[in-house]
């Protein structure tokens, strides 16, 4: 009876500090920093995507971002970089909502991460790990355009 009352205490004391970090992600240290290594990004930013943003491709975008692509395990829902995947990762994910990011980064230094993976995080390439095709990815990243609600950041 005492080892059962004793082994009750510490489960809620583990699930009582499992709660605690819920919901916490590791900031980025620079939310503008590059994700793309200095001797590929020439290459990258010159690669021009080859979806529009319609509302179809939107709608399709969404559906790739939350299913397939699984990116709102870790970049969230709601594009914040709030996921429950990368609630632990170091530097965090990141948070499509920043507006200043899509004003400095080129559609193709998005697709480049998406395809290869970002070095030092916890993103892997999609496209080269066969989750996606190359035609998912522009798509995924035409919707993750669409979480910057004010482009005059």
């Amino acid at each position: 009876m005492r080892g059962t009352r004793l082994l009750m205490i510490v489960c809620s004391l583990v699930a009582v500090a499992s709660w605690s970090t819920v919901g916490w992600t590791a900031p980025e240290a620079d939310p503008l920093k590059p994700r793309v290594p200095d001797a590929e990004r020439g290459e990258a930013r010159k690669m021009e995507s080859t979806v529009k943003a319609t509302p179809e491709v939107l709608a399709k975008g969404k559906e790739l971002y939350e299913g397939k692509g699984t990116c709102a395990n870790c970049h969230g829902v709601n594009g914040d970089g709030t996921g429950p995947g990368g609630m632990l990762l170091a530097p965090g994910p990141r948070n499509f909502t920043n507006c200043k990011f899509h004003k400095k980064r080129k559609d193709g230094e998005l697709f480049w991460v998406v395809k290869n993976g970002s070095p030092g995080t916890g993103m892997p390439g999609l496209v080269k790990g066969g989750i996606l095709t190359e035609e998912e990815a522009w798509t995924i990243i035409a919707y993750e355009r669409s979480f910057c609600k004010d482009t005059s950041e």
